[in-house]
């Protein structure tokens, strides 16, 4: 729950450094780069989300905004820009609920639609992903952005018995429950994909870059992509002699 708070104080920095920019400052500013990561679980989002921000930060022009990493935190952005209140926090965990739970409770009022929840998720992604200088984890990231000239896809994947050990080390599981935690939560990503923009998670065409962690390490992984992404947004970055990206 700490390290969760903390990205989100993170997160918090970074809106406000953007609210607080003028009209004429936000148009002298040119558009960062928004990175969209999809996963397998366990295949160490989060860790090569950090290391993007190590790897960019150094790079960046001066008075940028910091780079910044949404994952969980995402949920607390969608929940203060649309003023929900904390008991909605369950529901926006991808495709948990059972369809009859869902069903029930929206008869009941419970909860808004779900739907709903995704629309904000979606229109919460999409303004972080034009202010640049992100790396959005899940959430269909990916496709909700995908008109956007300024995002680059990623995709990581890892064989089920590596992701599972990282399951175990990350969420303290005993194997059993890391094995049932690792198949539960693929399960519910396929599905998020499937059920609210009919895509499939798996299809390599979404993505600019898949990545298998099994053999590369979360920080090498992270200047792959970082690399990647000098090379398709150049002018987003300052000047790095050819010496400097030959040693990434």
């Amino acid at each position: 729950m700490s390290s969760v708070k903390g990205a989100f104080e993170k997160a918090k920095i970074y809106i406000e450094s953007h609210s607080k920019d003028t009209t004429e400052q936000q148009k002298r500013k040119k558009q960062g780069p928004c990175i969209t990561i999809s996963r397998e679980t366990g295949a160490g989002a989060s860790c090569v989300g950090d290391e993007l921000v190590k790897f960019f930060q150094p790079i960046s022009k001066e008075g940028d905004i910091p780079w910044t990493v949404f994952d969980k935190n995402l949920i607390e952005k969608v929940m203060e820009d649309y003023h929900l209140p904390q008991k909605l926090r369950q529901y926006f965990v991808e495709d948990k609920l059972s369809e009859l739970k869902a069903t029930i409770d929206e008869l009941l009022g419970i909860h808004p639609h779900a739907w709903m929840l995704v629309s904000k998720t979606a229109s919460t992604i999409v303004q972080l992903a034009m202010k640049g200088n992100v790396v959005i984890i899940g959430r269909a990231s990916n496709i909700v952005t995908a008109n956007l000239k300024n995002t680059f896809h990623v995709r990581l994947i890892g064989s089920f018995e590596n992701r599972v050990r990282h399951v175990q080390e990350i969420h303290n599981l005993n194997r059993s429950d890391a094995i049932e935690f690792t198949k539960n939560e693929d399960h519910a990503k396929i599905n998020y994909f499937k059920k609210y923009y009919n895509k499939n998670i798996e299809d390599p065409l979404l993505y600019h870059m898949i990545i298998n962690t099994d053999n590369i390490s979360y920080e090498k992984t992270a200047r792959i992509i970082g690399q990647a992404v000098i090379e398709k947004f150049p002018e987003m970055f300052l000047f790095i002699e050819e010496k400097i990206l030959k040693s990434i």
